[in-house]
């Protein structure tokens, strides 16, 4: 195993990018690719698209617009492993390998699982109606996506705490069995960057459609961020921040000496008005001359697609050794 510290990151491949996939994992991501201690894994998770996703030009479209989004906000592709979670075969077997290992009952209570459980429950459903087996074991996959390159960390937001746990169990138990091949792996997350709100107040997210697109237009973002919602306090009255979602989204894009001094305006009784139009002229500014690159490289897919064969290769000069080191380990091996 590599004595230099391993990051790995992905993003799943069901969508346009947002904020919340902004702050929450790519720019934590690219900043930690730049430390020359650290070899980094980034990748783009379009098995997983396949657990809920059932549109076929949906997951395609989006695994360009990620691909193109990491790339226009400056991943180092020379100084990281880049690559399609799909270009890896050593992954889904490694998966397989895995699931001999986990225990059922670690993925009943995957919290994805138990959450569709009790949907279908208090509509009068069967337990597990609409459940695929891609829905309840899909934290395997996700462990194998990050054992497979033994990373040491894993930059995510505090919803997804329980699967890098579920990974070290899993890890664990396959090292009890087998002898000593997995790295534990260590969830990094920002506590002020964990999960992102919505425009609703809710976690960002293409399920709840209260995303704010990451690449749009300065006028088209102005207006999304404009929709963030507040409550009835009006200029003058003291607000609370900690309560207030627009606050929660500045706060991502803020050092922290801007989040005392915008916690003091807060208190002051800034207007919501005027906390959004700060809002919208830091998120902006630092987003102005990646977008210029990304509408760019949207535009070269063959670009793009280059980096993603490059980026293969290299993950499989780590990986295809490791599959042969596990096969030897749970008795696959020549007869002679």
């Amino acid at each position: 195993m590599s004595q230099r510290k391993r990051v790995l990151t992905g993003i799943t491949t069901t969508g346009t990018p947002h904020l919340g996939n902004y702050v929450g994992a790519i720019k934590p991501a690219i900043e930690s690719s730049r430390d020359a201690r650290t070899d980094s894994f980034y990748f783009l998770a379009d098995y997983h698209a396949l657990v809920k996703c059932f549109e076929p030009e949906r997951v395609h479209r989006s695994t360009l617009e990620i691909a193109a989004t990491w790339l226009a906000l400056g991943l180092d592709t020379e100084k990281s492993v880049f690559y399609r979670q799909s270009d890896i075969p050593e992954i889904p077997e490694l998966t397989w390998l895995l699931t001999c290992a986990c225990a059922k009952g670690l993925m009943n209570r995957a919290h994805a699982y138990k959450a569709q459980v009790a949907e279908n429950e208090a509509a009068g459903e069967d337990p597990d109606h609409g459940i695929t087996m891609g829905l309840f074991s899909y934290p395997v996959l996700m462990a194998a996506d990050i054992l497979m390159f033994n990373a040491h960390d894993v930059p995510v937001g505090k919803d997804q705490v329980q699967h890098l746990e579920m990974a070290r169990d899993i890890a664990g138990r396959f090292n009890h069995r087998y002898g000593e091949h997995f790295v534990l792996p260590e969830a990094v997350t920002d506590e002020h960057v964990a999960t992102l709100p919505g425009t609703d107040g809710r976690k960002m997210s293409k399920s709840y459609d209260n995303t704010i697109a990451l690449w749009l237009p300065e006028k088209k973002l102005r207006k999304a961020i404009m929709k963030i919602k507040t409550n009835s306090q009006e200029p003058g009255e003291p607000k609370n921040p900690d309560d207030a979602s627009v606050y929660a989204v500045y706060a991502a894009f803020a050092t922290p000496a801007q989040r005392a001094e915008m916690r003091q305006a807060f208190a002051d009784g800034i207007a919501w008005g005027e906390v959004k139009q700060q809002l919208f002229e830091r998120v902006n500014a630092e987003l102005a001359v990646p977008r210029e690159r990304y509408e760019a490289l949207i535009n070269e897919p063959a670009k793009i697609e280059h980096e993603l064969k490059l980026g293969a290769e290299r993950a499989r000069d780590v990986a295809a050794p490791f599959i042969r080191s596990l096969r030897e380990a749970v008795g696959i091996r020549a007869l002679g």
